[in-house]
């Protein structure tokens, strides 16, 4: 007996440490039971203590990835992470463009957890206008929705009117992500002129490393699988925080996700 299953690409860089970018990426796409294939756009050395160095790949071979990809196996969804040059950018958006990639789930990563940018203007400029049009939905969190519209976000009333000004760049929907937020992680997904806000309540835990990455994968598997973006959305946002309460412990830092949380049991570590 033969049978095949929908496929999502990553277009990302690589975490050594395995829990960000393409790894993660690709953790999530298979623990939902999909095919995943990935486009490397950069090199990392990175652990959970830090990023050590980055290799940027050459914007031509990125190219001939997408391309290898979409002659072959063709997506039935495709999700954008870091891209830190605006050349980068280019070769992404035109190879997506050529292959009239479908599903495209954008999160544009700019600003780091401690709130440090992580792309130039340049590439963050090429992002909005060569990548936001492609896109099915883009995923900021709140400090990159701040830069993206020049505002500042601390009510959801703001949540609300930065979601609006984002919709303006793009096609697709735009999901403001909560998670920065002290008390709660309420997510807002203005989709169609409407805003609807998922409720979420924050998980206590240090071991967040790679949480836009995940989300924005499975929201990715949903939209590959067929389900509309609300339902898309909504159930990568219960795997997301499944995969919190696990509260994985894996390195000296700020950890990963347990992407497999849902396929075993939660063993505690065992003792030194």
């Amino acid at each position: 007996m033969s049978y095949s299953i929908p496929s999502v690409l990553t277009v990302a860089g690589s975490d050594s440490s395995g829990g960000a970018g393409i790894q993660a990426d690709i953790k999530t796409v298979e623990s939902m039971g999909l095919y995943a294939q990935s486009v490397i756009t950069a090199l990392t050395a990175q652990n959970t203590l830090g990023v050590y160095g980055v290799f940027d790949v050459a914007p031509d071979f990125v190219r001939a990835q997408i391309d290898a990809v979409f002659g072959d196996i063709r997506p039935h969804a495709v999700k954008v992470g870091m891209v830190s040059s605006a050349d980068i950018v280019s070769a992404i958006a035109q190879g997506l463009s050529e292959h009239a990639a479908p599903n495209v789930v954008l999160d544009p990563v700019m600003v780091s957890t401690s709130g440090s940018r992580l792309i130039s203007q340049e590439a963050k400029n090429a992002l909005v206008r060569d990548l936001f049009p492609l896109s099915t939905l883009i995923t900021p969190n709140i400090p990159e929705a701040e830069v993206l519209c020049g505002m500042s976000i601390e009510t959801p009333q703001d949540m609300e009117s930065a979601a609006q000004i984002l919709s303006g760049m793009t096609p697709g929907a735009v999901l403001v992500k909560g998670g920065h937020g002290a008390t709660d992680a309420d997510d807002l997904l203005y989709l169609e002129g409407l805003c609807h806000w998922l409720k979420g309540r924050r998980v206590e835990t240090k071991n967040t490393h790679g949480t836009g990455c995940t989300l924005s994968s499975a929201i990715a598997c949903g939209l590959a699988s067929g389900r509309g973006v609300l339902d898309a959305v909504s159930r990568a946002k219960d795997y997301v925080s499944g995969a919190l309460r696990a509260d994985f412990v894996m390195g000296k830092g700020s950890g990963p996700l347990d992407h497999m949380w849902a396929h075993r049991e939660v063993f505690e570590s065992p003792e030194a």
